[in-house]
């Protein structure tokens, strides 16, 4: 029999939860966290072994590629070449809405990540954004659910059909979002929308262009 997953409830115990989250992340393990859009999958992006168990949960023959959170521009530009046409100011403000983008990775994270590039986000969620600024590394963020199968956003679900299977899962009692973010790739010279999420692409694109 799987051992159990901890369970904790942010909204109780949200300094106490920050730091277990934290432990989960430096030991290489698997959970589950809210995010500003669905709950999702988290661990090292560096710990193969924990990659592959999230691509064993989710049923994935072939792995793709994760979103990764990230707590600023600044740490950003440690893995990625940002274009002098989406300069810091003009990120600052996409990140007050759930975005993400795909940006070329830099020569050193390339070779770290296995790809020439990655999806990023900066997550308006305060439990996402403190853990973030506690590890000072990106977090992997994907759906909770089973390949080809929707989203899982409500807690008693997700503790029914995955705490046998991760080592945490970290909840909240708030209604959360159950839209995924928006997905542009900025790796060309125009932004190419790749997945429309709760922000529309009329108000994204007179952002970005």
């Amino acid at each position: 029999m799987n051992k159990k997953a901890r369970l904790v409830n942010i909204d109780a115990e949200f300094n106490k939860a920050v730091g277990e989250a934290v432990k989960c992340f430096n030991a290489g393990e698997v959970f589950i966290y809210p995010t500003d859009t669905v709950y999702g999958f988290g661990c090292d992006p560096f710990n193969e072994k924990a990659i592959k168990k999230i691509n064993t949960i989710k049923q994935r023959e072939q792995p793709k590629q994760f979103i990764l959170l990230v707590d600023s521009i600044s740490t950003l530009s440690d893995y990625t070449i940002i274009s002098e046409k989406y300069k810091e100011e003009l990120l600052s403000k996409i990140w007050s809405i759930p975005i993400s983008i795909i940006f070329k990775l830099n020569e050193d994270k390339r070779k770290l990540l296995g790809s020439e590039t990655a999806a990023f986000r900066i997550p308006d969620h305060k439990f996402c954004r403190r853990l973030l600024e506690e590890i000072k590394l990106p977090l992997v963020s994907t759906s909770v659910n089973r390949k080809n199968e929707p989203s899982i956003n409500d807690t008693r679900i997700i503790i029914d059909n995955f705490a046998g299977e991760v080592d945490a899962i970290f909840f909240t009692n708030n209604e959360e979002k159950n839209e995924p973010s928006t997905l542009i790739d900025l790796t060309g010279k125009k932004p190419v929308l790749l997945r429309q999420g709760s922000t529309k692409i009329v108000d994204l694109f007179k952002k970005l262009l």
